[in-house]
């Protein structure tokens, strides 16, 4: 009663009747109208449509249309662009704290968008207006993987947040609650200080990192008001025209609409999608279809290179109303095609979502927090030593008020110098400062804690194609059969490639480029040759063929797998034999061998030779990887290709010969040590799949290395997420680049290497800084604490400020010192750091207290004609501070002149306050004791001669160098040197068998004859093996 249509059995209905003949077909049949007709005849009268034949058909129609546009209310999204407009409403200009830009959509609601059906219904030939371009992208957002930009006012907000700011922040209103409004201000203006400067390093790092990026904005060919133009693919809206050919990469998830040379194929597209609606009674068929889901109509459009997305290696065909999706490569073809989905929504752009997840804080925010938690624990310690030291000399809580010398003057000067308030603020400075000196050698720091990881990693697990080897497939010397010129084989070779300039495949470009070296052959071809037919190579024939002619003649080219092409000759047996010898020698070399041969007009196919491909490594990887080496990382060569391949360019590489098949990880016999162990010490793996990459991070991690994993595919999202650091080397797609932390936009080997050692340099400037500010606290801490218990004397809470204040000042150019890097993966080792700060701290108290012991000396000791104690210990204590930077930055590289120059600045502004006497408080110290003759020394104001200053600053400078002096012993005895540095190579033989044994198992489930349940264990591997 009902008729289906079947392919092979005549021409869709569909593309034959005329309107009103649809309009009483059957549903049955297939013939569905579009939803213009559908709408513009649903209105009519029954009688002008049905003429009576069918009195329910109205009624479907009526149902149909229903069920087209009906709309949840209820659903979270839905394809309606108004209810996709409620929520997702833009944010109101004057709500500035929030996300997003003002009258755009959310950047969560991006990747949750589904387009409106009518959004996809654009003409094939006028395209989109400007106009309606902006209002849709209100709705869709940007077509780009990224993340919401940063709001400028909340990241200022998020300087004045953390434990140690939080302190801080407690000493301000301590000190407004002394009434001292000097403290309180200066205090105030070191926290802005600090939260301008880190915000304004970190936007310019960015603005470096953003600008380097939109220096490779990928582009599209779009349909706009009637033309066709070129524009960034970042401003493509679902609904868009675009154009894809060979070579293109397309730029957003899009559905075929018809070939470039058939422009009037609109109309039969949107045929075929009507008679694909889900709603069709024919919806069974199409489950039997292809994977599609649907049939295919006509021939394939394009071809697409899904590789980096599916792992295929061979060109998927695509043909109408079939989907091109986002990042993906056009080999063949060139058609129309409308937008679907922007890049947040689209396949590629979830898949990235789903392995980014939370913000990772990574390991240096535990650092800071532990360092800092430390020192707050230490500060509270000393405020209830001097507190105790308080009540044995009855010092009241707050007053005198105008004096330093009360207990809340005491916890106020120990909260401003127990505290580093720029250690945060400095440590993210230097970190983003690093990302833009990696900026500049083509890095992108996707999030700067994985800097700190790159400078840790131990273990480089690395592609081959591309970063090792040039991607650049060269011919070594051809082998040519007995009696044929090597010319004329040269020249068969290159009339049987494709001849399309624009977007030539490697192979036939290198056979054709490789006519430089042989002038002869290029003058052959040069001769009126004609191409009558062309065929591509395929999988199953495993050859490219050309028709051409000269002269008159027809001349059959191939080239293609050398046993393919062999079957296609008659050669001798001692020639085939030869041949074949010849072919297994270049495969055990891990060439790639291409025959060549040639038929004319109808005679025997003649066999010319063997052309075999190499990807050779680059110039510079060999000597970059005994660099590598020589910095303690190891690199391990992860590649697709065969063993013999792998092999052959380890050696050329002199990476080591111990390459494995892939199979050894998951279908090996051995016991979970073993595969460790084998993984540990290989030089590399072939035919190895993302899942192998995931599980080669997964086994190097447990054993205690650090892992730097390279990728390029969206296939190699979870394996770059795994590894302690991800790169997405140069070329990858916009998914890997997602999932990795940093983004290399320069090919090679080099590259990475290059960034390890920028990566250890910026670690050395921020332990060598964190180091200098733990001494720095307990420096003062030491010293005041002492002095307040022993002869109950302080210094200032004003000069303290300052002290402060000139720390950060001047080792904020710490972020652009000239840092060494180790010859090790680098790691904090906080307990040498601790010891190494403790040491130096008392050194620096000791060193002010012997030059507060001068002062008590007959002739006034350092005081050579006048002084104020309050300004000759400030001026002491702020160049010892100061200059304790040039000693924990190491002595291998002479300093910047950015850190000399804010160093010096800053010790001629402590020597000013000293001449001056500023915030000394005038008159005699506030001490217990002060010898009689030194008394006659002592300023009215404060006010310090210019000798007495020059004495301070030889003495200071006498302390700093027996300071670098114990450093330098420090640094250099191998017990501290090596004291918490984690033991890499670890092995838990037990656990790792259990865990191996357990992978291999599975629980099965069988019922017996009586239907009752039993559960045993069984062997996974069997499984495994015989699919």
């Amino acid at each position: 009663m009902f008729r289906q249509h079947r392919d092979g059995m005549g021409a869709p209905d569909y593309l034959g009747p005329s309107i009103d003949e649809t309009t009483n077909a059957d549903l049955e049949s297939g013939s569905f109208l579009t939803e213009n007709q559908r709408n513009n005849n649903i209105d009519k009268p029954a009688g002008d449509n049905n003429h009576g034949d069918n009195p329910y058909l109205d009624e479907y129609r009526a149902l149909v249309r229903y069920v087209d546009t009906y709309r949840d209310p209820n659903a979270a999204a839905e394809s309606g662009e108004e209810d996709f407009a409620e929520q997702s409403k833009p944010r109101p200009w004057w709500a500035f704290w929030r996300g997003g830009k003002a009258g755009y959509a959310s950047a969560s609601s991006k990747s949750d968008f589904q387009t409106p059906s009518d959004w996809v219904n654009t003409d094939l030939r006028d395209g989109l207006n400007d106009l309606e371009v902006e209002r849709r992208r209100k709705f869709s957002g940007w077509n780009e993987l990224t993340t919401e930009k940063e709001n400028m006012l909340k990241k200022f907000i998020g300087f004045f947040q953390g434990p140690v700011l939080y302190v801080m922040e407690v000493a301000v209103i301590l000190a407004l609650g002394l009434q001292d409004w000097l403290d309180a201000g200066i205090i105030i203006g070191i926290l802005l200080l600090n939260a301008i400067v880190g915000w304004y390093q970190e936007k310019q790092a960015a603005d470096v990192v953003a600008s380097l990026k939109g220096d490779i904005a990928m582009k599209a060919r779009v349909v706009r008001n009637g033309q066709e133009r070129d524009v960034f693919a970042r401003e493509l809206v679902p609904g868009d025209i675009i154009i894809i050919e060979e070579g293109h990469v397309v730029p957003a998830d899009a559905r075929l609409i018809c070939d470039y040379e058939n422009p009037h194929g609109q109309a039969q597209y949107n045929a075929e999608l009507n008679a694909q609606d889900v709603t069709s009674p024919r919806r069974e068929k199409f489950e039997e279809e292809d994977e599609e889901g649907t049939p295919h109509v006509g021939h394939a459009i394009v071809a697409v290179d899904q590789s980096a997305m599916t792992g295929e290696s061979l060109a998927v065909e695509k043909y109408m109303t079939d989907t091109v999706y986002y990042t993906t490569g056009c080999k063949r073809g060139k058609a129309y095609c409308v937008v679907t989905s922007g890049a947040q929504a689209s396949f590629v752009g979830k898949t990235a979502s789903l392995v980014q997840g939370a913000k990772d804080s990574g390991h240096f925010k535990a650092i800071m927090n532990s360092i800092g938690g430390t020192l707050l624990v230490l500060v509270v310690l000393w405020i209830l030593i001097a507190w105790i030291g308080g009540f044995y000399r009855n010092i009241r809580i707050a007053s005198p008020q105008e004096s330093s010398r009360t207990l809340l003057h005491y916890a106020l000067i120990l909260l401003i110098i127990g505290v580093p308030v720029g250690l945060p603020v400095v440590t993210t400075t230097t970190l983003a400062v690093g990302a833009a000196y990696l900026a500049k050698e083509k890095a992108i720091v996707q999030k700067l804690t994985a800097i700190e990881s790159l400078a840790g990693v131990d273990i480089l697990c690395s592609d081959k194609t591309g970063t090792l080897t040039a991607n650049q497939l060269s011919v070594r010397e051809p082998f040519v059969m007995e009696g044929v010129d090597i010319n004329w084989m040269m020249a068969v070779a290159a009339l049987a490639s494709s001849h399309n300039i624009k977007a030539l495949d490697p192979i036939d470009k290198i056979t054709i480029l490789t006519l430089k070296r042989y002038p002869k052959a290029k003058e052959m071809i040069s001769e009126g040759w004609k191409t009558e037919k062309f065929t591509p190579f395929d999988p199953v024939s495993k050859r490219i063929t050309a028709v051409v002619t000269h002269q008159g003649v027809r001349y059959t080219c191939a080239k293609g797998a050398p046993k393919a092409v062999l079957a296609l000759t008659n050669p001798t047996e001692e020639q085939a034999a030869l041949f074949r010898e010849k072919a297994a020698e270049l495969a055990r070399r891990g060439f790639r061998s291409l025959a060549v041969a040639v038929q004319e007009e109808d005679g025997p196919w003649e066999m010319l030779g063997m052309i075999s491909l190499f990807d050779p490594p680059r110039s510079d990887t060999a000597s970059t990887i005994a660099e590598a080496q020589a910095l303690g990382l190891q690199v391990k060569m992860l590649t697709g290709d065969a063993i013999a391949i792998a092999k052959e360019t380890c050696k050329m590489l002199n990476l080591g010969t111990k390459v494995y098949n892939s199979d050894k990880l998951l279908h090996s016999g051995m016991v979970g040590t073993s595969i460790h162990d084998l993984c540990e010490r290989a030089d590399g793996f072939a035919e190895v799949f993302p899942e192998h990459k995931y599980q080669v991070v997964e086994m190097l991690q447990q054993r205690g290395h650090l892992t730097a994993m390279t990728g390029d595919g969206v296939n190699d999202a979870p394996s770059l997420k795994k590894s302690d650091c991800g790169i997405a080397v140069e070329g990858s797609t916009e998914a890997a680049q997602a999932a990795a932390d940093i983004v290399f936009l320069a090919p090679g080997l080099s590259t990475i290497v290059s960034a390890i050692k920028i990566s250890r340099q910026i670690f050395q400037r921020m332990k060598a800084y964190i180091q200098y500010r733990i001494a720095l606290c307990l420096h003062l801490e030491i010293y005041l604490v002492t002095s307040m218990v022993i002869i109950n004397e302080t210094i200032r809470s004003d000069l303290i400020v300052f002290i402060a204040l000139f720390a950060d000042l001047a080792t904020i150019a710490v972020a652009y010192d000239n840092a060494h890097y180790e010859k090790r993966p680098v790691e904090w080792q906080l307990p040498k750091i601790w010891i190494i700060s403790v040491v130096l701290g008392v050194l620096l108290a000791l060193g002010t207290w012997i030059l507060r012991g001068t002062l008590w000396l007959p002739d006034g000791g350092v005081i050579q004609n006048y002084g104020g104690i309050q300004e000759i210990l400030f001026l002491q204590v702020a160049l010892t501070e100061n200059w304790l930077i040039f000693v924990t930055r190491g002595f291998e590289t002479t300093p910047s002149w950015q850190l000399v120059g804010a160093i010096f600045g800053v010790d001629i502004l402590a020597s000013i306050f000293a001449l001056f006497g500023w915030f000394s408080g005038g008159g005699p110290s506030e001490s217990m004791e002060t010898a009689v003759s030194v008394s006659s020394k002592l300023s009215e104001n404060g006010a310090t001669d210019i000798v007495t200053i020059v004495v301070i600053w030889i003495y200071s400078i006498a302390v700093v160098i027996v300071i670098g002096i114990i450093y330098y012993m420090l640094t250099g005895w191998s017990t501290l040197d090596n004291l918490g540095r984690k033991k890499r190579s670890k092995q838990d033989t037990m656990m790792e068998n259990i865990l191996t044994h357990l992978s291999k198992v599975a629980v099965e489930h069988e019922q017996d004859e009586k239907g009752s349940a039993r559960y045993y264990i069984a062997q996974k591997q069997i499984v495994e093996e015989e699919e």
